[in-house]
């Protein structure tokens, strides 16, 4: 796992090899687009005025999704709707965004929601990556259909597309916490092997 890289100065050889030459203005941008959705969000808590099943979590989500594909369409890149999501790909790279915690924490504790999206766990199983071995200990012959559908790669994106984890903490009162970007491998117990990462710096809050 590496410490703080892009965002400042250089981006880094990892970035370079993911995004081609849009690596810099991504490691700058992507700080950007997570402090915008949060000013989003929060304003729809804020209007919500409920303290429980508040929007912020889902506008968050969805805002942080429109701010990325708007930067990849900024510089050429690419948007591809996913069962009705849309993703930014840069240089044939999914930006893959997720919320791992409510609050600052460490990202080796990072772990999958156990009813994320069987659309979520395609993405990470099937363009993320691969493991030395069979995730489950079953035969050819005994694999359920489950289990061969989210190991086959989206249509939409073509099996070249690789995924890039974008994991991040953020919460209504406090905002973004802490940005990390790399390749992350989903383990069967929904936690991640990190096989590269890097911290972004947060950018400083904005209002919506």
């Amino acid at each position: 796992m590496s410490g703080v890289g892009g965002g400042r100065g250089a981006p880094s050889k990892w970035a370079v090899e993911r995004f081609g030459r849009h690596a810099g203005r991504l490691a700058a941008v992507v700080p950007e687009a997570l402090a915008r959705a949060h000013a989003r969000a929060h304003a729809a808590h804020l209007k919500a005025r409920v303290k429980k099943r508040s929007p912020y979590g889902s506008t968050l989500a969805e805002a942080v999704r429109e701010n990325l594909t708007d930067a990849a369409l900024e510089v050429g890149e690419a948007v591809r709707d996913v069962r009705g999501y849309e993703y930014a790909v840069v240089n044939e790279c999914l930006l893959f965004p997720y919320k791992y915690a409510n609050r600052s924490r460490p990202l080796a504790r990072a772990r999958l929601a156990a009813d994320a999206s069987p659309t979520r766990r395609r993405l990470l199983l099937a363009h993320g990556p691969q493991p030395d071995g069979e995730l489950f200990p079953l035969g050819e012959e005994q694999k359920p259909e489950k289990y061969e559908e989210l190991h086959e790669t989206f249509e939409e994106l073509g099996a070249a597309t690789r995924l890039v984890c974008l994991f991040f903490t953020a919460n209504a009162e406090d905002g973004i916490h802490a940005i990390h970007w790399g390749d992350a491998r989903l383990e069967p117990n929904r936690t991640f092997t990190w096989l590269h990462g890097e911290q972004l710096p947060v950018a400083p809050p904005c209002v919506e």
